[in-house]
């Protein structure tokens, strides 16, 4: 069987959204990156890159929610959660590799900053910057790249509930998503879905 190794509140949370959408059967293994389980040499055996998600599959484990997202949609087509065309789902990818390469490495400079400095004054400065930089990417998302009324238009796909994940993270990050209202709109749609809805009666999220 699948199982997804999983934090409720983070990213990986994605790769959830996608799993429940293809209906098939799968293990989630919560994993709290609160706690610091992703660092405990048990999962390190499983992803030496200390990160959630990671999918485990009979071929092997999978990581990075790009990775993830683009092999559900293409293992069970029959969810139709990308374009079958190279096209299509090169933009599908094109979408995700945006919220994963800068998005999210934006809401990082919160909670992270480590990654990319070592004084408390470099975190703090890193801190104030997430509000603007967050703004931006949901400016860019609400104006151009959020075709309407999913992400690539008409179908629903894996983008959705990456974006999903990324967008309930907006008042964290001190920033107001009325801002971006299609961004909002699309937000409640998705939590609307009967797979959202199944996950957070799960208790599989965060709120």
């Amino acid at each position: 069987m699948l199982r997804l190794f999983h934090s409720p509140g983070s990213c990986s949370l994605a790769s959830l959204i996608a799993l429940e959408e293809t209906g098939v059967s799968y293990e989630v293994v919560r994993t709290s990156t609160r706690d610091g389980d992703q660092r405990r040499p048990e999962y390190l055996a499983i992803n030496p890159k200390g990160r959630v998600p990671a999918l485990v599959t009979d071929r092997g484990v999978l990581t990075e929610n790009v990775a993830i997202l683009s092999y559900v949609a293409q293992a069970w087509p029959e969810a139709r959660l990308a374009p079958a065309d190279p096209w299509g789902f090169a933009q599908a990818v094109s979408f995700n590799s945006y919220l994963a390469s800068t998005v999210h490495v934006a809401h990082a400079h919160k909670h992270r900053g480590y990654r990319w400095a070592d004084t408390e004054a470099a975190f703090e400065d890193m801190r104030r910057k997430v509000p603007q930089t967050i703004a931006e990417c949901f400016r860019l998302i609400d104006a151009e790249l959020l075709k309407g009324p999913w992400v690539l238009g008409e179908a629903y796909s894996v983008c959705d509930g990456y974006l999903f994940t990324l967008a309930d993270w907006l008042e964290e990050d001190g920033v107001d998503p009325a801002q971006f209202p299609r961004v909002l709109d699309h937000r409640e749609r998705v939590r609307a879905r009967p797979s959202v809805q199944r996950i957070l009666a799960a208790g599989h999220m965060s709120h």
